[in-house]
């Protein structure tokens, strides 16, 4: 007798364009039994797509459950990650600051015998440990220049791009070169558009005894044994 009732009331809710796994949940059944029992019941094209909307809607839903999973299991993991890489790493000397800032211009400082001393980056961190570096080996914070580049697209941001490098690196803006703007053949604006300052290239003044200097120790560096 119940299973008649159960079966009426699964039947009545199927020609009313319910969905077999939401009649087995309220009815008490299993899925392929109410296919079973609902078999022989043909949905209306406006129930199909009733049931098909709601599919996608549903696994719209999974999706953004797990992909809001996802992020936090990373984000936790980058958290983890930066623990772990602080107790490894420790304090950092004077000498290891030194043999960084040996690295960075390895990296990204001009190396013809011809060019200025720069450092060249986008990142304000590394600029900022480039002026730093540059002064624990003796050049006064008057010695800089800094020359910004940036695409044509932020011209109408000039003076806040100015001031952005000028207050980071605390150096007057009397010591910036005027702005280098390049052409870009995209005209598409991108999201970090207003949180993007172009490329510095801190220069020093008359550096050359620095930098012959400077190559000198990485000379060094490529001959040390490991």
């Amino acid at each position: 007798m119940a299973k008649t009732q159960e079966k009426g009331r699964a039947v009545k809710m199927r020609r009313q364009g319910v969905s077999i796994k939401d009649i087995a949940t309220q009815v008490g059944v299993s899925p392929a039994t109410v296919s079973i029992w609902c078999q022989d019941i043909l949905l209306t094209r406006a129930q199909k797509e009733k049931l098909f909307k709601k599919q996608i809607a549903a696994g719209h839903k999974g999706r953004m459950i797990g992909a809001l999973k996802n992020k936090q299991m990373r984000l936790q993991n980058v958290a983890n990650q930066a623990v772990i890489a602080q107790r490894r790493l420790g304090g950092l000397s004077a000498r290891d600051r030194f043999l960084l800032g040996i690295g960075l211009y390895w990296g990204e400082g001009t190396k013809s015998r011809q060019s200025a001393t720069a450092i060249v980056n986008s990142d304000p961190d590394i600029v900022l440990f480039a002026r730093d570096w540059f002064e624990n080996l003796g050049v006064n914070r008057c010695d800089f220049r800094v020359y910004v580049s940036i695409s044509s697209l932020h011209k109408e941001r000039e003076i806040a791009i100015v001031n952005f490098w000028s207050r980071t690196l605390a150096i007057p803006r009397q010591q910036f070169n005027r702005v280098t703007y390049f052409k870009t053949a995209r005209k598409k604006v991108y999201e970090n558009h207003d949180s993007y300052y172009g490329i510095v290239a801190l220069r020093v003044r008359r550096g050359t005894d620095l930098k012959y200097m400077i190559l000198g120790l990485i000379d060094a560096c490529k001959v040390l044994p490991g």
